[in-house]
């Protein structure tokens, strides 16, 4: 019985997604560049996201060129031994994957996808310049090896190529996150047939991650060990100078989502407004709990979430206590959340488990840094095509 209502819930929130997304405009709040509602015919959808798998694919080619072959250059250019170079690799690595959480809290909060992703692009390409710069120029560079004598780089070396390393993992930080979530933004979600597109956007996304990491791993490679790591650098810089014009290329075509504040702000809210009303018993009626009366959400920009029976103990934060009906502190997000607040928690702790899988996978992925230079000390000839 519970699973026939909820199928007829979910069939009837589609036909009103449907209805909602039949007009000529958006239904998802979703604007143009001038902060104007847009046409569906005009923007957004398919005819926008070329752009957008143009510019992933151009960036994680160039990403994947500097990382894969790292070691080699600490090595062999730098004169750093293998545990030197693996551990500044992986940190390196480890920064690329934490400084997200700056452009997701900027873009979610303050500039909006697009502005973040303009932003950080070009610290992106000014790091692989600088880097690019440190391989090419003899000043930033240590002399070759005479021998076995290897002499190590000056301060200022290291200086200049960490400057160059780092602003990458910054500029990283601010494309990573946003990317595929603007290309989620050309699709409206109230309307059925775009939503069934968008699926079908992501498949496309990591087919072009994929590309990217392919030439990065084949052919640049090569190119880093046969002709030269100023060479090897510099066409990782071009292909991101290509990916920012692809990206704006697309801006009179793209669909905007405004800034819909931080949720981590949103995430501690619910937190705290829980632990304040620990002693509160929750109502058995969900609709007692509270929410917004009028259409607007708690998350700007997004609809809002329907309750759900897990996790009842962060329900407390929407329980509207007597105190609260006393002191009318309906108002203030740390004393009483929303239904829609409480969800967007319960989503994140659902998640938790399956983020903390990829923990082991990521461990043993970051190994990565070494399968070049193991490689490199094995005999790469094939006995019968060599004879």
């Amino acid at each position: 019985m519970g699973s026939q209502e909820e199928e007829q819930r979910t069939l009837l929130e589609d036909g009103l997604l449907s209805e909602i997304g039949k007009g000529p405009y958006t239904g998802d709040g979703s604007v143009d560049i001038q902060g104007n509602p847009v046409l569906k015919d005009r923007t957004g959808n398919w005819r926008a996201c070329p752009f957008i798998l143009g510019t992933e694919c151009c960036e994680r080619l160039a990403f994947y060129g500097i990382a894969i072959n790292l070691v080699s250059y600490l090595t062999k250019n730098l004169h750093e031994g293998n545990a030197s170079a693996a551990r500044n690799v992986t940190t390196w690595l480890g920064t690329c994957y934490l400084t997200p959480l700056i452009g997701a809290i900027m873009a979610d909060a303050y500039w909006g996808r697009y502005r973040t992703i303009a932003v950080f692009s070009a610290i992106y390409f000014l790091g692989m310049g600088t880097l690019t710069l440190s391989a090419s120029v003899p000043g930033f560079k240590p002399p070759s090896c005479v021998g076995s004598f290897c002499p190590e780089a000056s301060a200022v070396q290291y200086a200049v190529f960490f400057l160059g390393l780092y602003l990458i993992a910054l500029g990283t930080g601010g494309i990573k996150p946003c990317v595929s979530s603007f290309g989620a933004d050309q699709f409206d979600d109230t309307d059925s047939k775009e939503r069934v597109k968008k699926a079908s956007f992501f498949n496309w996304f990591y087919f072009s991650i994929n590309i990217g990491a392919l030439v990065s791993s084949t052919f640049l490679v090569w190119v880093q060990d046969n002709c030269g790591w100023g060479l090897g650098f510099g066409i990782p810089t071009l292909f991101m100078g290509l990916a920012i014009i692809s990206f704006f290329t697309g801006t009179s075509l793209y669909r905007f989502q405004r800034p819909g504040g931080s949720p981590i702000t949103r995430v501690c809210q619910v937190v705290v407004a829980s632990l304040r009303k620990w002693k509160v018993e929750v109502p058995h009626d969900s609709s007692l709990l509270y929410e917004l009366t009028d259409n607007a959400s708690a998350i700007e920009g997004s609809r809002k979430l329907e309750h759900t029976d897990e996790l009842r103990f962060l329900d407390k934060a929407a329980t509207v206590s007597e105190l609260d009906e006393k002191t009318e502190s309906f108002s203030n997000p740390w004393r009483l959340s929303t239904v829609t607040q409480v969800e967007e928690l319960k989503i994140l702790a659902r998640m938790f488990p399956i983020w903390a899988t990829t923990i082991v996978f990521s461990a043993v992925y970051a190994q990565a840094a070494m399968f070049v230079e193991q490689g490199m000390v094995l005999d790469t000839t094939i006995g019968f095509l060599c004879q």
